[in-house]
């Protein structure tokens, strides 16, 4: 018996990746919020009722399609900006980690660009809501620099969202970038990481 149950649950999990899959594939050419579940339904090749024993709604789809998204990058973020010798290496350390993750997924990348301002209400909350923790996160690393020493917790976690959003801004620029040259590619690299110099440049002397 337990057997056949593990058996029905990986089938189980297997027909929802591939609900998810499928959404991402179709979402490359449309938002969400136009997005209907009998067309993933159709791309799976299994009953529009049977989309209802995964996800209540597109929108809940949506909702797990921007966990797969970000939920995994944590780890990630947290690497970023912590144990760098110094600035210059985290930087650059920041975008070779983001430029590896468009390339490795840039469905995933493109849809968290496109839904964060989309007209699903859920989505762009559950996008917040990852994108506040990722704050948070880095608030955390970078309060364990002595360069911290004498901030205010609003003042820190300003700056902690100022890398953020900049990481989503190098995310969307190494997404534009993905057929283009090496030479365009290091350009954007270099462009990148002069930029997080310049909020670097502002947090030495925010206590000026």
């Amino acid at each position: 018996m337990s057997h056949t149950l593990g058996v029905r649950q990986a089938q189980k999990q297997k027909t929802r990746q591939a609900l998810l899959d499928a959404a991402l594939g179709l979402l490359e050419e449309q938002s969400l919020s136009s997005l209907g579940l009998r067309e993933v339904t159709r791309a799976v090749g299994v009953a529009p009722t049977a989309f209802y024993r995964h996800f209540r709604s597109t929108a809940d789809l949506g909702v797990a399609l921007v966990e797969e998204a970000l939920g995994s990058l944590h780890p990630m973020i947290r690497t970023t900006v912590s144990g760098a010798d110094d600035s210059g290496q985290r930087m650059k350390r920041a975008v070779e980690l983001i430029a590896r993750h468009v390339d490795g997924y840039p469905a995933h990348v493109r849809f968290i660009a496109r839904e964060r301002h989309g007209g699903v209400q859920p989505v762009r909350d559950a996008i917040q809501e990852q994108l506040a923790r990722f704050g948070q996160e880095v608030k955390a690393e970078l309060a364990k620099d002595p360069e911290s020493d004498g901030w205010h917790d609003d003042d820190l976690l300003m700056l902690a969202n100022l890398y953020v959003d900049q990481m989503l801004i190098t995310a969307s620029l190494f997404l534009e970038a993905l057929e283009a040259s090496p030479q365009e590619r290091e350009r954007v690299a270099q462009v990148a990481e002069r930029q997080l110099r310049l909020i670097s440049i502002g947090r030495h002397h925010w206590l000026d």
